[in-house]
Parts: C-alpha cells; structure tokens; sequence
C-alpha cells in the first residue's frame, strides 16, 4: 500500500515537473536580447532600422553639405556629386544608415541611384542579421 502511495506522489511530481519545465524558464531568463543604441525601447520593432518612422526630426550625420543637393533628381547626379554621397554613406555605422535616408527624405535631397540602392543593400543586411 505504501509503494502505491509513493508511486502516485512520484507520478505527480514528474508530471508537475513536466508541465513547469522550470529548467526552460531559467533558459528564458539567461537570454539577453541586444537593444541598440538608440532605440527608446518602447517599441516592440526598433524604428532605428525603419524607413517609415513617425519622426519629423531632421537628423544632421556631418553631410550638411549634401543639403545644396535639395531639388536634384536622382537621376541628374555627376560622378562627383556621387562620390560625395558615397562618403557620407561608407562613414556611417550600420545602424545609422536608415536614419540618414529618413533624414535626406525630410530634407529633400534625393539621394542618387546608385547610393539608394547600396544603402537600402545595408538597411537590409543589418535586419536579416537581427
């Protein structure tokens, strides 16, 4: 009668155990997530990385020169003029690239082609690798 008793408690505590895993909440709790820099954490998807974040500010990345560039259509840029944009773009870090596109975006300066394309290229490597 007792080793019935005692294989029914066993039974129970393995179940419970089953059922609480509490090895796996110990895991989740090791688990650190990597916030950004300048993410305010208040947002389930940091919009560091978006393109479409609600934010007006104009955000300068020491390209205040590109600002003479406002009105120019993307297609109509010189080499020169492209080599300049280039500059700006390769002496951002990774996470700044989407704010500096947001940023030519509110300042009117369309961005040529070429460096729309290698940039949003960027934007795009940094969220597959999150």
């Amino acid at each position: 009668m007792i080793y019935i008793i005692a294989l029914i408690i066993l039974a129970m505590a393995v179940a419970w155990f089953a059922s609480n895993k509490p090895w796996k909440k110990e895991k989740l709790e090791e688990e650190k997530v990597e916030i950004a820099d300048d993410c305010c954490g208040a947002h389930e998807v940091c919009e560091s990385d978006s393109l479409l974040t609600s934010s007006d500010n104009i955000e300068y990345f020491e390209d205040e020169e590109l600002d003479r560039f406002k009105g120019t259509p993307s297609k109509s840029y010189s080499d020169e003029a492209i080599e300049e944009f280039r500059d700006v773009l390769y002496t951002l870090k990774e996470r700044e690239v989407a704010s500096w596109i947001k940023s030519m975006q509110l300042r009117l300066v369309e961005l040529p082609d070429i460096i729309r394309e290698e940039a949003l290229m960027i934007v795009e490597e940094r969220r597959m690798k999150a």
